[in-house]
């Protein structure tokens, strides 16, 4: 029987190796993770449901040989959906939904051998850059329970932190894996636009902008997670090329001497917390010192359409998701079962034209066209990965009343304008646990690459995983 104590010195892989050697059986790891979610999840709130039956039941119908055998697993309640498992996508408009199948993701993350033990929180409809939703209340950041998490994969990232599990399933539109990982001190990977599957049920995800994932604590396991999971399924209508050796051979790779831009100032020019700043100064002195070229610089784009375009394609998916759950479900969207900001974007979104879409659409093909000559130049570009430490709870409120949908974004972007640029684009980009501020919070840094080049990536990360241990540091909520 392992032990708590015993069970957070190991990743993933960590893990699944003594799974391997015998020295533990995948039912006492799953023991271990509901211990940790019986003891730390009444401080954080981080995991929605327990799914223990399932997971016996997984575990005695025999696990897949992976890489990860054994090794117990959280899903975001959020687009990815596990056979029989409610999905409620953090609303009470959507409570209850149930898909008879696996996603693509969901059936290799199983493939892998993880074991399924619960659903992790999300903000409703994954629409905030925390994770306070109405329908679960706030999720509390084990560094400190008055902060936010991020969002909106918050509840992964407060559960890999406080180490319940050690790496747990996200997804990301405009930050969502990348802004919690800075949050909670984890590791966070956006990968490259068509790397991870999305079928059956979509082709795209909010017209490319979304991609599906995990937070972990170590780069290897992220990078043994991607080779597990990666690739086009049937149907794709589109996929990155593939690597040209396995991503967990990188981590154990020096990268080359890179040329890397870095920058403090969001294209937006909103203002940037000078802790962060320091951070990122920081950052950029620890890169030059491991061989690395500095250069400050940043592509230069048109600020003000560019959050016109990511208003009005926001809006318009979102109300188009609200409007097909519902029908699905039988129900009819208000502003008894949305919050205030999902309600105000829903109509919104439904008063736009096709014209209005497409024209924003253009946008985002131009800005990215802007930012791919700027990457003829840099392999990587360093930026804070969000403007600010962890917010208090309750400041970036979904349920305000009166808040247009510009607004709503507008606040969100605020917080966080260095991420969603990566999904318009499509490029990979990463939030690195390198600071942690004067009152011991998490300050990630995004590095950003050359699209379909997360090898790159994996390397740089592995090189500043060693040079500044992170995986090892224990949050005051843990289990």
């Amino acid at each position: 029987m392992i032990n708590l104590s015993e069970y957070i010195k190991y990743d993933g892989l960590g893990l699944a190796e003594l799974v391997r050697r015998g020295e533990v059986t995948p039912k006492e790891l799953k023991d271990a993770a509901l211990e940790g979610i019986a003891k730390v999840n009444p401080k954080v709130n981080a995991v929605h449901s327990v799914w223990a039956d399932h997971a016996e039941k997984e575990i005695d119908a025999g696990l897949p040989d992976g890489p990860l055998k054994g090794v117990p697993f959280l899903i975001k309640d959020l687009t990815l959906h596990a056979a029989g498992i409610p999905m409620n996508n953090g609303s009470r408009l959507l409570q209850g939904m149930i898909l008879p199948h696996d996603t693509e993701l969901m059936a290799r993350f199983r493939k892998a051998g993880l074991v399924l033990v619960g659903t992790t929180t999300t903000p409703e409809l994954g629409y905030n850059v925390t994770t306070e939703a109405v329908f679960y209340g706030p999720t509390h950041n084990p560094w400190n329970t008055d902060r936010s998490v991020g969002g909106s994969s918050g509840g992964s990232g407060a559960a890999v932190a406080a180490r319940i599990v050690p790496l747990a399933h996200g997804n990301d539109a405009g930050g969502s894996i990348r802004i919690p990982s800075s949050c909670c001190g984890v590791f966070g990977l956006k990968t490259t636009r068509g790397r991870i599957p999305l079928g059956p049920d979509y082709g795209e995800i909010l017209h490319g902008l979304a991609i599906e994932f995990a937070l972990t604590r170590s780069i290897r396991d992220a990078a043994a997670l991607m080779d597990a999971v990666a690739g086009p399924d049937p149907g794709a209508p589109n996929w990155a090329e593939p690597p040209s050796r396995p991503f967990l051979e990188e981590v154990s790779t020096p990268p080359r001497r890179l040329r890397i831009a870095w920058t403090a100032k969001p294209a937006s020019g909103v203002p940037v917390d000078r802790e962060v700043v320091d951070a990122l100064h920081n950052t950029v002195k620890l890169c030059e010192e491991l061989g690395h070229e500095m250069v400050e610089a940043a592509p230069a784009f048109d600020m003000e359409g560019f959050n016109v375009a990511t208003v009005c394609v926001g809006s318009a998916n979102l109300a188009h998701s609200i409007g097909a759950a519902a029908t699905a479900m039988g129900r009819t969207p208000s502003e008894q079962n949305l919050e205030a900001t999902s309600w105000a974007t829903y109509r919104y979104g439904n008063s736009l034209t096709a014209s209005e879409l497409l024209h924003a659409l253009d946008v985002f093909a131009m800005v990215s066209r802007v930012v791919g000559q700027f990457f003829q130049n840099y392999d990587v570009l360093l930026t804070p990965t969000i403007a600010r430490l962890p917010a208090p709870l309750g400041e970036l409120n979904a349920n305000a009343p009166g808040v247009t949908a510009e607004q709503w974004l507008m606040q969100l972007f605020t917080y966080a304008p260095f991420t969603l640029l990566f999904n318009v684009t499509g490029q990979p980009a990463m939030s690195v646990p390198l600071a942690w501020s004067r009152e011991d919070l998490p300050i990630g840094m995004q590095f950003a690459g050359l699209f379909a080049a997360e090898a790159t990536l994996f390397r740089l990360a592995a090189q500043l995983e060693q040079a500044r241990p992170w995986k090892d540091r224990l949050p005051p909520v843990h289990v």
